[in-house]
């Protein structure tokens, strides 16, 4: 499994809405010179994310996008997941149950499940709030990320 460029950016679009919210839109343009990427390549990854309820958008002057949710709210994998698809390091994995024809004879499928289960326990580990290094207070006044 190799994260492409969607994936990577998507991250990185989302880890910059989170560390620049303050509770108006962004332009993408600003999102853009700051992450190094082009508008034209985040105009095709946004609607994933819009989709996905991830991101809010509003067209016009003061127009741009905002994170629909806290970012503790989302994890790196749900993002991942909402561009690349599946997060399984081999396609006969994807589906549940397993359709390829040998899953009963093949040795080497508890393996692929288990690396499976790695890539997303990890992925769903690390929530957007972590990317953008944002710090809360807990109840006892110590700061948490």
């Amino acid at each position: 499994m190799m994260i492409t460029t969607k994936g990577r950016y998507a991250l990185r679009v989302m880890a910059d809405l989170a560390a620049h919210d303050d509770g108006g839109y962004v332009a993408l343009k600003e999102i853009c010179k700051r992450q190094g990427i082009t508008v034209k390549y985040v105009e095709q990854i946004m609607p994933y994310l819009t989709r996905a309820g991830y991101v809010k958008s509003f067209r016009g002057n003061s127009g741009g996008y905002r994170l629909s949710k806290d970012p503790s709210s989302y994890t790196a994998g749900d993002i991942l997941r909402s561009v690349e698809g599946a997060l399984s390091p081999v396609a006969c994995v994807q589906d549940d149950p397993v359709q390829c024809p040998r899953a009963g004879d093949c040795r080497t499928l508890p393996f692929w499940r288990g690396l499976e289960k790695v890539i997303n326990d990890y992925a769903d580990s690390v929530t957007l709030a972590d990317l953008a290094g944002l710090k809360e207070k807990s109840s006892d006044g110590s700061e948490t990320v």
